[in-house]
This record gives C-alpha cells, structure tokens and sequence, in this order.
C-alpha cells in the first residue's frame, strides 16, 4: 500500500492582508522568530514522511525557491569566518533525500486549480496539501497523525477544527459522524456558509490528505465563486464515491494569514526559542505589568 511521500504547497496567493510586507515576497516568507512560514510547513511535512516537496507558485515566487536551494556564497562566506552554527543552519533547512519541484500557476484560480497544477508530479499516488500559511503546532506534528490516520483508513483525510458559530462563513464546514476518537466520516462539505445554514462548526484547517481520484473532480468540476475551481467542490464530489474522513488533530492553529494570529504564533514561539526564549518571556511579563499598572 502505498504511503504518503508527496506534498502540495500551493504557495502562488497574494497575501493582501499583509501589505507592503508581501508586494515582493510571498507570505508564505513571512518570519515566525527566525523561520519562515513555509519551512514550518516544510519541515511538518518531512516529519510525516513526506519526500517530495511540490511548490505551486506565483510571479514572486523566487524567494521560495531561493530559500530552498544552496546558498554558495553565503555558506563560503560562513564558513571563512569560523560560524558553524549558522552554516549547519543554512545547510540543513532540507534533509538528505528530500526533492523539491517547482510548478508555476499562471494565473490565481483557486485552491483547487492549484492542485490541480501538480497533478503530472503527483500522478497516482496519495499526497497531502499544506497551507503554509495555517501554521500547526502539534506534538507529533499534525501531518505525521493524519498520515496515521491515511495509513490505517486508506482514504482522504482533511484536518478539522470546532469553530464559534459565526465564524462559519470564512471556512469549508462539513457534516460528519464520529467513526473513532478525533475521527469522523464526511457526509457534506460546505464552502464557507452563513451561520444558519452551517451544517456543524466543524471547519476544514489548511491540512488534506488525498487520494489521486481528487484530479478528476478537480478537473471535471464548473468554476464555482469569482470563476475559481474550489477544492471544497472537488471534495465534495469526490465524497460521492469514496469515505473522506474528518481528523480532529491535537495541537494548535495559528491563522498566520491574519495579522492577528501571525503575531500570537510569534509570542508563542518566540518565548520558547532556545536563545531569546528566556529574556522574551521576561520582556513580555514586564509588558504586562507596566500596563496593569
């Protein structure tokens, strides 16, 4: 059987909500501390298992590529001047026998179009998809408990979350039955719908796993809103003739694509960082205590 080694990074949005920081680099570069997003994202998937990394990108997507590729002259320079810390750190942001391919999606239609975009590399294999910018923080990471789940049901897995009622109309909500503990099966999937009609608070998080079968839907689907080809409708389609299960994963989720989110990731990160970890929690309780005050 096989084993999920593939993962989608649909990494090609235009991260309005955080301009000017991202009109020449895309969010997914945005820093958590001393990590982009998108090598979070990276490394979650490596400790899933995963050894091909798929980026779909946009017009400024070199950075991302940058990031992941040698850095010649920056590991010399590191080097003559005796800073092996930071050589190690610059070396090994990628393990041994982890690939990375780089699809461009010419223009912006949708989550969807995006994985869309890397059928040819995926072929017929089961793959995840990451949101970078969903940043999960998990012990094992997120990824590697649905690749648990994927190994033990053989069938898609999409991450879910409770959210308050009226936060349904920013997410994919689906109707589902507990099957086993954190796991239920999807009977409906709705794309971000009006409080009233919700049919659960479950919401769909930026983590899936899915079986090849999802291309075809994706491609024989209609547009659905703004002319964009929803991966919400190809999951529900695909839910027609295959089990997709809900995984209620343990950890936290960080909306780093919301100014707000991005910076709580940053005080939760940044007070338990090796180096700053100690002096930034200090920092922050001071903080506190000046405004209480």
């Amino acid at each position: 059987m096989k084993k999920v080694r593939k993962a989608v990074f649909p990494v090609a949005g235009l991260g309005t909500r955080f301009l000017p920081a991202t009109k020449a680099s895309p969010k997914e570069m945005l820093t958590v501390v001393d990590k982009p997003l998108i090598q979070y994202a990276v490394e979650e998937a490596v400790a899933a298992g995963v050894t091909e990394l798929i980026f779909v990108t946009g017009r400024s997507k070199r950075a991302i590529e940058d990031h992941f590729d040698k850095a010649f002259e920056l590991e010399t320079e590191l080097e003559k001047k005796g800073k092996t810390e930071m050589l190690e750190l610059v070396r090994n942001i990628l393990p041994k026998g982890v690939n990375c391919v780089y699809i461009r999606q010419a223009e912006a239609l949708g989550l969807g179009h995006a994985v869309l975009c890397a059928k040819q590399v995926v072929g017929d294999d089961p793959f995840a998809v990451i949101l970078a910018d969903d940043l999960l923080d998990g012990q094992p990471p997120v990824l590697k408990q649905m690749a648990d789940a994927y190994d033990y049901y053989r069938c898609s897995v999409l991450a879910v979350q409770e959210v308050p009622r009226e936060d349904t109309k920013s997410y994919g909500i689906v109707a589902a039955k507990p099957v086993a503990e954190r796991v239920e099966q999807i009977s409906a999937m709705v794309e971000k719908p009006k409080p009233e009609e919700a049919p659960s608070n479950l919401a769909v998080v930026g983590r899936y796993i899915l079986t090849p079968r999802i291309f075809h839907h994706l491609e024989n689907g209609k547009p659905g809103a703004g002319g964009e080809i929803q991966l919400t409708d190809g999951i529900a389609a695909l839910l027609s003739e295959e089990q997709v299960l809900a995984y209620r994963y343990d950890g936290t989720r960080y909306d780093c694509g919301s100014k707000l989110g991005y910076l709580q990731a940053t005080a939760v990160f940044g007070q338990r960082h090796p180096e700053v970890g100690a002096a930034f929690s200090a920092y922050l309780k001071q903080l506190g205590q000046h405004h209480d005050q």
